[in-house]
């Protein structure tokens, strides 16, 4: 999604000149001319994702603004701006919660630079906050990415079951997020904060399944050289999760009915039963009625995990989800790999929301993370995903002397007869040939027009790399119309 810059200046023009910088790069803006215009901007919930901040204003001045957006909680990060560099002065403003500051006038590249680090700090902030939810068992409903029917509906419900300690059965197709929707029913009961173990019950070999579960005593079979506690007595005073609960074998059914039943476990070896406390939550992408009916799992098992149901929606069930799921995964995968990918283009969210995700939110997620590790354009595009677009990506930069055919061959097109309003010709008004240089400059012009400024398609469309396209607008001074160059 784009990321929309809120630009806070009573300077119309530095305004205008800060947003002709931003849209060439791909960012949307926003303007408010005071601080009081600005708070406005934000009580009323519109986008601002980054704050640029000019500190000397009429009305409520920068810094007391920076103040008041800290005191009511906006998190933005904000870069002030100011006309004089005095230390003062910018410790000030970093002590009241600015990310950084640059002094009127900056260049473009110091602008586009302060605007990506703030936006990487916001992610590694982001990341480092979801990281420590999970391991501390606190992460919630609030954390489920999602706001379309379906997602509400299982935040509705899952919030129902977490205030009590029925046991939850969780089901949905492989893939959906059935394990972060446990972690939320832990993380929103009364025991957020206490041990969360999930347990993959169709990874496990047949022959370990009740050691790994229940635990042994030493010597209890061949090769228990140890006493082993189990997921159980792991999971005491908290949640276990039993992921693929419909692939346990029958004799380990069994068990686990009686340790639902009982709150008691019995270790193998061991002379005493011992008694746990642990909250059930199970999982099963399988249809366990069917199941219970060929004889493949208990029936008084069945219903006794699957007291409070809840069904996980498939990505194609809530397709308003994904650009809000990519965003998250794009923030993510940042930090992992050290990347400052802004988003994805309106074209690529078209692409991905339409298609069926039969792996679900997990092929999603791994699509993402493939585009991130290959992506070289602040914005992920439709080559980046060229096993579900079906656009692979532009070749390689060309040196300019492998690019003049292409561009020769497209002007004799052009020729025969005027595209759009701006035909490129390649004789004179005396039917002489035009240099080269006039050929191509009229060319790229022509192709900036044609595609609104998108320089990435311009850039392809031309057989060239976006580095060798913007050296030759600067070389040859083109005008490229800034606000379509987003």
């Amino acid at each position: 999604m784009t990321k929309t810059v809120l630009v806070v200046d009573d300077d119309p023009t530095q305004r205008r000149l800060i947003q002709a910088v931003l849209e060439r790069e791909g960012f949307a803006v926003s303007h408010a001319e005071s601080g009081d215009a600005a708070m406005a901007h934000l009580a009323a919930g519109a986008p601002a994702d980054v704050i640029l901040l000019d500190l000397v204003m009429p009305g409520l001045p920068g810094q007391e603004a920076l103040k008041e957006m800290r005191a009511r909680g906006y998190a933005q990060p904000v870069i002030v701006l100011t006309a004089s560099g005095g230390v003062d002065t910018v410790v000030k403003a970093m002590q009241a919660g600015a990310t950084d500051f640059f002094i009127k006038p900056a260049s473009p590249e110091r602008i586009t630079v302060s605007i990506r680090n703030a936006l990487s700090m916001g992610d590694l902030k982001g990341e480092v906050d979801r990281l420590n939810k999970r391991v501390s068992g606190r992460t919630t409903f609030a954390d489920l990415i999602g706001s379309s029917p379906a997602m509400t509906m299982v935040k509705r419900i899952g919030e129902r079951a977490a205030k009590s300690s029925i046991p939850v059965l969780i089901t949905g197709e492989s893939g959906v997020g059935k394990e972060l929707i446990a972690r939320a029913v832990h993380g929103s009961s009364d025991r957020a904060g206490k041990p969360f173990v999930a347990v993959n019950c169709g990874a496990i070999p047949e022959n370990l399944v009740e050691s790994i579960l229940f635990g042994h005593e030493k010597g209890s079979f061949t090769g228990a050289s140890d006493k082993h506690s189990g997921k159980f007595k792991e999971a005491d005073g908290g949640t276990l999760f039993l992921d693929e609960v419909g692939e346990l074998p029958l004799d380990v059914q069994v068990k686990l009915l009686r340790a639902l039943q009982e709150g008691e476990i019995d270790p193998i070896g061991s002379k005493r039963s011992v008694k746990v406390d642990v909250r059930i939550v199970s999982a099963t992408n399988r249809d366990l009625s069917a199941a219970v009916k060929q004889g493949l799992f208990r029936e008084d098992l069945y219903y006794r995990l699957n007291v409070f149901p809840v069904e996980a929606p498939s990505l194609r069930e809530r397709r308003e989800d994904i650009p809000a799921l990519v965003e998250a995964f794009v923030r993510r995968f940042n930090v992992e790999e050290g990347k400052r990918v802004v988003g994805a283009s309106p074209e690529t969210l078209q692409i991905l929301c339409a298609f069926d995700w039969p792996g679900n939110v997990r092929q999603l997620e791994n699509a993402v993370y493939r585009a991130i590790v290959l992506a070289d354009a602040p914005y992920l595009q439709p080559y980046d995903f060229p096993a579900i677009s079906g656009v692979m990506a532009p070749p390689l930069e060309a040196s300019p002397t492998e690019a003049l055919p292409e561009m020769i061959q497209a002007a004799a097109v052009f020729a025969d007869g005027p595209i759009g309003e701006a035909p490129v010709r390649i004789l004179d008004g005396h039917g002489h040939l035009r240099t080269l240089e006039e050929i191509e400059r009229d060319l790229i012009q022509h192709a900036i027009e044609v595609y609104a400024g998108h320089m990435s398609e311009v850039a392809r469309r031309l057989g060239i790399g976006r580095s060798t396209l913007y050296r030759k607008v600067r070389e040859q001074g083109i005008d490229v119309d800034v606000k379509e160059a987003s």
